[in-house]
């Protein structure tokens, strides 16, 4: 994990099956050496904590191809191990979702979507009234995010680009249910990161991913910028 560490996110593990769960969320598929290395204990240690969990129907293994000799075997969490992170009141909100639809119609919770989106992009603009640069725009929000229990973290790319993940999503049943939080949750970020840093998500929990993730490509300095005799000539040439 980051050097920010398993223990900064709001919810935060303190036995060591909640680290190794915590570990494989953040992380995805790992080996027994790589959970030992990363949890400070013994492969053996991990290994009967992972027969505990796998029994217990929480973690389950599977075979990874590597280069060379036999595929290593690595574990993940299942969907009754992803279910240990909280989940904002699930069942109510996808009760009040389909309530909404049923007796106002979609157009009452398009509404309401709009304005959370409004309210939260409000709280976030205000937190990063003072921040200036994309880099530092992009780690305010991780902050916040993962304050909100999203498990978020953000690092740059070798390309330049910055990424920003959230390895858990709190309000995962309800974005179910209707894809405006999705929806609203991407042009929030966009709006609060700035317009010349072109938001993409480029991985979706909903789409069978296991965490969403956003790829956030600043504007070149000014240095870096094309050449003026170099633009519009896609267009002349009738690309």
């Amino acid at each position: 994990m980051s050097s920010r560490g398993l223990e900064n996110h709001a919810w935060s593990p303190r036995t060591v099956t909640d680290k190794l769960l915590a570990f494989l969320k953040t992380h995805g598929p790992q080996t027994t050496a790589e959970l030992g290395q990363a949890l400070g204990t013994t492969a053996e240690n991990i290994r009967q904590q992972l027969s505990r969990l796998g029994a217990e129907g929480l973690v389950e293994a599977r075979s990874r191809p590597r280069g060379v000799g036999r595929p290593a075997q690595v574990w993940q969490l299942t969907a009754a191990g992803h279910a240990r992170f909280p989940d904002a009141h699930a069942d109510l909100a996808v009760q009040l979702i389909r309530s909404i639809g049923e007796n106002l119609g979609p157009g009452a919770f398009d509404t309401l979507i709009a304005a959370r989106r409004a309210d939260t992009e409000a709280n976030y603009m205000a937190e990063l009234r003072d921040v200036v640069g994309v880099k530092d725009r992009v780690a305010r929000v991780a902050a916040i995010r993962n304050r909100e229990g999203y498990m978020a973290d953000w690092w740059e790319e070798a390309d330049g680009s910055l990424l920003l993940v959230e390895n858990h999503c709190p309000i995962c049943a309800a974005a179910a249910a209707h894809d405006g939080f999705c929806r609203a949750e991407l042009a929030v970020f966009q709006q609060v990161i700035g317009p010349d840093a072109p938001v993409r998500r480029v991985e979706h929990i909903l789409a069978d991913a296991r965490r969403c993730a956003y790829r956030i490509e600043p504007a070149p300095a000014q240095g870096d910028a094309m050449p003026s005799g170099l633009h519009g000539r896609g267009d002349e040439d009738g690309r």
